[in-house]
């Protein structure tokens, strides 16, 4: 068993990350495979991430999942809200009865750093102080400082995008994040903006020493 994490947010609401050690036998006792999935890793980051959806609420029937054309897993009575998130070795959940989540959990790369105009617009590239590069010394990559910022910043729109789950979203412009001070845990305030919408949104955030984990809930009925 290797339940990394777990935090019950509410009498309604849960999430918790798994870090995989089984191999795929383990989680097949348990999770039916709904669709065939070649690769291994991934195949065990699937099997990981619904296991935990019943660990985490013991009714939840995960054989009624549904999967939208936008590739957002659903349950079709919404008995359940649901997102579930993978990276490495790692697969996160988070679960509610009467409210709307997102999850992401990243391990941070300097990956990020390359792509970072493509998820952050002008305003918070500056606001955050954000390099979109790597810089070498004698052939070895420098340890950018900001790193963890910039993973930050990609999980929590991550989350954002799950939590909403319905349709194409532009994430430099749709999803803006403000201002705050990067610290091992705490809230992030954002807005969703679409068409008519503009919805206010608290995320919340941890570092740990291998991943970063952003997660938001609201309201079912909030948009």
């Amino acid at each position: 068993m290797a339940l990394f994490y777990q935090h019950n947010i509410n009498d309604t609401t849960k999430l918790a990350i798994w870090k995989i050690e089984e191999d795929a036998y383990f989680f097949l006792e348990h999770v039916p495979l709904q669709r065939e999935i070649t690769h291994p890793h991934k195949r065990l980051q699937h099997l990981a991430g619904r296991y935990l959806l019943r660990l985490l609420f013991s009714d939840f029937p995960f054989e009624e999942i549904l999967i939208a054309d936008t590739k957002k897993p659903y349950l079709p009575h919404e008995q359940y809200h649901f997102s579930i998130s993978h990276c490495g070795d790692y697969a996160a959940a988070i679960v509610s009865s009467t409210q709307r989540v997102g999850i992401d959990i990243e391990i941070p790369t300097e990956r990020v750093l390359r792509i970072t105009h493509k998820f952050l617009n002008a305003e918070e590239l500056k606001e955050f102080n954000i390099q979109g590069s790597l810089f070498k010394d004698q052939g070895s990559i420098i340890k950018i400082p900001n790193l963890r910022l910039a993973t930050t910043l990609w999980s929590a729109k991550e989350a954002m995008f799950k939590w909403w789950g319905w349709g194409a979203v532009d994430f430099s412009e749709m999803l803006r994040i403000n201002h705050f001070e990067l610290k091992e845990e705490g809230i992030i305030q954002t807005r969703f903006i679409r068409q008519s919408m503009n919805v206010p949104l608290e995320l919340h955030y941890k570092l740990m020493p291998d991943i970063c984990l952003v997660w938001l809930s609201t309201e079912a009925a909030n948009i």
